[in-house]
């Protein structure tokens, strides 16, 4: 009995120990995980390096003027690491002596938190010993280089413990303006230039040695690369950021007068094929608008802008003459059971052919296309082809949608879509191509590739320029282009664009345009049209093509070419004629001094003192010294009168030099984007308008 008791008694023992033994191990490894899991494991990562993969700078986009479009530009995560021995050692003398002083820094730079509340965060991440404690994120770099002077974090980061994340992030310094077309640079959803000339702009990612630290974040070992990243080329687009914002704030204008859907304003020089502004909007579910989506390469029913290419292959085949009289047939005619319908009832009934034209005349443009290429339809699909119309422009930016023109033969070609076509249904053609025909008319027939990058950069070094490309050296006879020519100019002067242009100081050639379009499965029911004014401006000499189209809401009142998009084209061409045409024009004309009759504006003590200087006697009706002032002269009557400056609304420009208006802009935080020589003669933000800090204006000097 003795023996086997001592026996139980020791496998009793030996089971108890056992029990404790695995409660002890069970508990440690609670512990461990519970409280010293961060610990342990960012000890872990602290021991992993690896080699990683260092982004390079993305090269710049700028204008054509010298403006930054987007760029590139270091934004920093601010974090501390507590853990770092010059922080923990002499029970934290250090972190002690510093703590109050940089907690009062902190609070006068970021004006976030008092600098009470930054000195509790603080206190708590050391009482924690955190090692990725995050303090800021999100800073400029400006902000970055006054952090590193504050109190503890200029000691570096082995003594402050703090670490600086930088990441790059894209900005376009002017948000809205040309949006679409310069585009995102986002990894999954590039678009625009920002696309196209990636392989340019994106430039060779380095290699750098990085650890791995609490919260599985990488830093890097030390300051040197294993591979040295190649920042970017930067690109030189066409875009000029004054015609840019004349174009995209007209287009706004009418958009939100005719709360419309969408639309898209394109000028293009003429002589070169440069896209010199390009405005997409699209109608937000807020109300708002914003470059949403490019509409100027997406194709939709032209309507009768596409009447000048029916025109071009009648004339250009001898089919008619301008002055062949055409009946109206009161706006109405019948083929194979449908009705051509004129959008406008006419009180001419027989017209010649160019009046036609003027009038814009749905009826006579298909009775002239089923009558003469009915029996040979490829005949007219032929000249289509030699206006580029049946494939895309070729504009260097990638999305561009193919057109759609239907061919003799097809499932989708009948009895009537020869007739259809010769006013601008039954296809589908985008903006830019309608740009480039109208284009090719203003340049003697000569087509040109639009494009968008004039030239690459390296550190201001041009690496490659882009010249101007001619698809077609005539797209038509010369004769057939005059007579074109004379149509173009007859719309805008005897046909729908009559009233527009009636006391316009240069001759425009364009042409109306307003199509009923399709609204998804709706179809036509909810008569939505398609508003658009092509041209090009001044008819005697052309320098810009320009064409607005605008898709309105359903129902709109108003709707007509000549009443929504021909007002957005008058004020674009008003705007170059004022700023860029008619200075050329004069330049060689020798001026004659305005003696009897001028005005200026500015500080009133430099306009006393040019005027003392020059024994110009004066009537004054100012009270200071410092007033800004405006001086008239009229019949030898000098007089000057106080000049109205508020804080926060534009004042009147007019008159003034450009330092003064540098001066007088800055001061209200605006920045100034001046063009030309002399007095300022137009103004971006009209007088009176309420403005913000950073907000761009741009004047016109003549």
């Amino acid at each position: 009995m003795d023996v086997k008791r001592d026996i139980l008694w020791r496998v009793y023992l030996s089971y108890i120990l056992v029990v404790l033994a695995c409660v002890a191990i069970f508990g440690k490894a609670i512990y461990i995980q519970q409280v010293q899991g961060t610990h342990w494991r960012s000890m872990s990562d602290s021991l992993h390096q690896k080699l990683d993969e260092i982004e390079a700078e993305r090269g710049t986009i700028y204008s054509e003027d010298g403006q930054m479009l987007s760029t590139s530009i270091p934004q920093f995560d601010i974090y501390i690491d507590f853990r770092v021995d010059a922080l923990r050692e002499k029970n934290g003398q250090r972190f002690r002596e510093n703590l109050d002083s940089l907690s009062e820094s902190l609070a006068n730079l970021f004006r976030d938190m008092s600098a009470g509340e930054y000195k509790a965060l603080l206190q708590e991440g050391y009482r924690n010993e955190e090692g990725y404690f995050p303090l800021k994120k999100k800073i400029s770099f400006r902000e970055y280089e006054t952090l590193r002077r504050f109190p503890l974090f200029k000691l570096g980061r082995y003594k402050s413990g703090m670490i600086a994340n930088e990441k790059t992030i894209r900005l376009n310094p002017y948000q809205m303006l040309a949006f679409r077309t310069i585009g995102l640079a986002r990894d999954s959803n590039k678009v625009g230039l920002e696309m196209t000339y990636d392989s340019i702009l994106k430039g060779r990612n380095g290699k750098q040695f990085v650890r791995k630290i609490a919260g599985g974040v990488s830093v890097p070992v030390d300051d040197t690369y294993e591979i040295e990243p190649e920042t970017g080329k930067d690109i030189v687009s066409t875009i000029d950021v004054f015609i840019q914002d004349i174009t995209e704030n007209a287009l706004m204008k009418m958009m939100i007068k005719n709360e419309a859907q969408s639309g898209c304003a394109i000028v293009m020089e003429v002589k070169t094929g440069k896209i010199k502004a390009i405005a997409n909007l699209g109608k937000r579910s807020d109300g708002t608008y914003w470059e949403d989506f490019n509409y100027a390469i997406s194709p939709t029913e032209p309507g009768s802008t596409f009447k000048l290419a029916t025109m071009l292959a009648l004339l250009e085949d001898k089919k008619v003459s301008l002055n062949q009289m055409i009946t109206l047939e009161h706006g109405a005619w019948k083929i194979a059971g449908q009705t051509v319908y004129d959008s406008e009832v006419h009180k001419e009934n027989d017209v010649t052919v160019q009046h036609a034209f003027e009038l814009s005349s749905n009826v006579a443009m298909a009775k002239m296309a089923a009558m003469h290429y009915s029996d040979n339809p490829n005949q007219f699909i032929k000249h289509l082809k030699k206006m580029r119309m049946d494939t895309v422009s070729g504009v260097d930016l990638r999305g561009e949608r193919k057109p759609v023109i239907y061919k003799p033969g097809g499932r989708f070609w009948g009895p009537t879509t020869l007739p259809w076509m010769a006013f601008g249904y039954n296809l589908s053609v985008s903006p830019l191509q309608t740009t480039v025909l109208y284009n090719a008319i203003a340049n003697n027939g000569r087509m040109m590739k639009p494009y968008l990058v004039s030239a690459v950069k390296e550190e201001g070094i041009l690496l490659k320029q882009f010249e101007p490309v001619v698809t077609d050296e005539a797209v038509c006879s010369q004769q057939t282009l005059q007579q074109l020519k004379t149509c173009l100019e007859g719309v805008c002067t005897a046909g729908t664009a009559t009233a527009l242009f009636k006391n316009a100081a240069y001759k425009v050639a364009g042409k109306t345009g307003t199509a009923l379009v399709a609204d998804g499965n709706r179809g036509y029911a909810d008569k939505i049209y398609q508003s658009s004014f092509a041209g090009y401006f001044p008819a005697e000499n052309p320098q810009y093509t320009c064409v607005v189209i605008i898709k309105n809401k359903a129902h709109a009142p108003v709707y007509y070419g000549a009443a929504v998009a021909g007002p957005v084209f008058k004020e674009i061409a008003d705007r170059l004629y004022s700023t860029y045409i008619r200075q050329t024009n004069t330049a060689s004309v020798e001026k004659k001094k305005d003696s009897s009759v001028f005005s200026f504006a500015g500080n009133k003590r430099d306009i006393a003192f040019v005027n003392s200087k020059l024994r110009l006697p004066f009537i004054d009706s100012t009270t200071r010294l410092d007033e800004w002032t405006e001086m008239k002269g009229k019949d030898a009557v000098v007089t000057l009168n106080r000049k109205n400056v508020g804080k926060n609304t534009m004042p009147e420009l007019k008159g003034m030099g450009l330092k003064d208006v540098v001066y007088l802009c800055e001061n209200m935080g605006l920045k100034v984007n001046a063009k030309g020589k002399g007095k300022v003669a137009e103004q971006s933000i009209p007088p009176g308008q309420a403005v913000v800090k950073g907000q761009i204006i741009n004047v016109a000097l003549d």
